[in-house]
């Protein structure tokens, strides 16, 4: 259903945006000539692409509304859902200058009578 209405989308709004770069910016329509009653006149060529315009703007609107309620009740849920799982301990806080326990060896112990800032010994 989500699919089809998402391709259903596409089509209208590649329509839409047909209908739009045919009219012209003064508001002519087509710019087709001939008398000046009638659905092929230069009036009612820019009558048909402005109702065009109109109703494929409110189908794209309610079409995209349509498909936003889909989505939504295909992925979403009705509870708020936590992203802390509160049934787990906490781990032990680890001590920044105890030995590494990520597999690495621990550092060599230095000399009881090193100095520990400048790494000389007295």
């Amino acid at each position: 259903m989500f699919l089809f209405l998402t391709v259903v989308q596409a089509i209208i709004a590649a329509a839409l945006v047909g209908v739009i770069l045919m009219q012209r910016s003064e508001g002519g329509g087509l710019g087709i000539g001939g008398s000046p009653s009638g659905m092929l006149s230069a009036r009612g060529a820019a009558d048909f692409l402005t109702r065009s315009t109109k109703w494929l703007a409110v189908l794209f609107v309610v079409l995209s509304i349509a498909l936003a309620a889909v989505a939504v009740e295909t992925t979403g849920s009705d509870a708020i859902e936590s992203t802390l799982d509160r049934t787990v301990a906490p781990a032990a806080p680890a001590d920044p200058l105890g030995p590494a326990t990520t597999g690495e060896a621990a550092p060599a112990s230095a000399p009881a009578d090193a100095d520990p800032l400048s790494g000389a010994t007295e």
